[in-house]
């Protein structure tokens, strides 16, 4: 260590902050107090769905030092990507689509490496030590060690709540082999509010604190590849790329202020898109307008099959002739939204041949009668 930097974490607070991090706080590369109980009883319930890497990498994930046996630390970093408005507005504007605050600028991931890459870079030059970074890339769960470094708390909702920036934090770390002093963790300041709980569409919380990912509508609308169970389609509204209903409702966004990042702000053309003109986008056309967002890693057809759900809530059944359209796309997933889409506008649905076996299930009497 260079004898002009006598105390390393103020040192690298500065740094960081440097970088744009409003948050940042340091914990042990040890497993946070009740992580590996909490994400054990999470997957033997099975409530991570399909996302299967959650299990594989299990031992690591709640492991710090485990995946790192060399790390010492965890610096934990916060990036503030506050809205500028209420993003739950768009949910009154039917015809539009609810694309997730975090991923209307530029893909956070990308964003955040960079930053990542360089502070990293100057710890380890001015302390001597390996460094090892993620921005939910690896088995690290970001939440628990910002709870224990201090950074926030896991309120009701399962999600980290700060009392600086509210739900607004992109959360990434920095593994070192420097041996630094951990802060104090946060103290839980949910108190008796429900308010995230009561706020869930899909009634995706078992209980406070406790996330069934099979029900939330950020897992149906992005990680779920395949089609979307019936009975969470209505509740999904217009939400077509993820959900902030239960941040955005949390009573400490009262201190949150507006993100400064000029790569994450929102870009105009996805705050409130037309779900008449995404439901006309191609392949080429979708890579286009997602290029550098986060959206384009579900891609097309999974994006439009979530359009068309959209479409089939709006209630204006001029939009049916974008579904009637789909009927004729390549994708099963598309054509059996596309049907799911007209039945809930209460249009009918013309004769065609299909051959897919799950697009002909959408076309039973008996299903289309279920989907209002």
């Amino acid at each position: 260590m260079p004898s002009s930097i006598s105390d390393p974490k103020s040192a690298i607070r500065a740094r960081a902050g440097a970088e744009g991090f409003g948050m940042v706080r340091f914990a042990r590369a040890a497993a946070p107090l009740r992580a590996p109980e909490r994400l054990g009883a999470f997957l033997a319930d099975g409530r991570h769905g399909t996302m299967d890497w959650l299990a594989r990498d299990a031992a690591r994930r709640a492991y710090p030092d485990v995946l790192w046996p060399a790390a010492k630390s965890v610096v934990v970093l916060g990036l503030n990507y506050g809205p500028h408005g209420d993003p739950l507005d768009v949910l009154a504007r039917p015809d539009l689509g609810a694309i997730s605050v975090y991923a209307q600028g530029d893909d956070y991931h990308d964003v955040i490496k960079a930053k990542l890459k360089r502070l990293a870079g100057g710890i380890a030059k001015d302390f001597a030590c390996e460094v090892k970074v993620f921005v939910d890339t690896a088995p690290v769960m970001e939440k628990s060690l910002a709870e224990a470094a201090g950074v926030g708390w896991q309120g009701k909702h399962t999600n980290l709540v700060s009392r600086e920036f509210g739900s607004w934090l992109f959360l990434a770390s920095i593994f070192t082999s420097l041996d630094l002093a951990p802060d104090d963790a946060e103290a839980d300041h949910c108190g008796q509010c429900r308010r995230c709980l009561d706020a869930c569409p899909t009634d995706a919380f078992p209980a406070p604190y406790q996330l069934d990912a099979r029900r939330c509508i950020s897992y149906l609308t992005i990680e779920h590849k395949g089609h979307i169970p019936r009975e969470f389609r209505a509740a999904i509204g217009n939400r077509i790329y993820g959900c902030d209903d239960c941040l955005a409702v949390c009573p400490w966004n009262k201190f949150a202020q507006a993100g400064r990042e000029q790569l994450l702000s929102a870009r105009t053309e996805l705050t409130a898109p037309s779900l008449r003109e995404l439901a006309r986008l191609d392949d080429a056309a979708f890579r286009a307008l997602f290029r550098k967002s986060p959206v384009k890693r579900i891609g097309r057809d999974r994006f439009v099959r979530n359009v068309l759900i959209a479409i089939g809530n709006s209630g204006n059944a001029a939009l049916g002739e974008e579904a009637l359209r789909l009927l004729d796309d390549g994708s099963p997933l598309v054509r059996a939204m596309a049907v799911w889409a007209l039945g809930r506008l209460g249009i009918a649905l013309p004769q065609r041949a299909e051959s897919d076996p799950d697009v002909r299930s959408e076309m039973m009497p008996t299903d289309r009668s279920a989907v209002a």
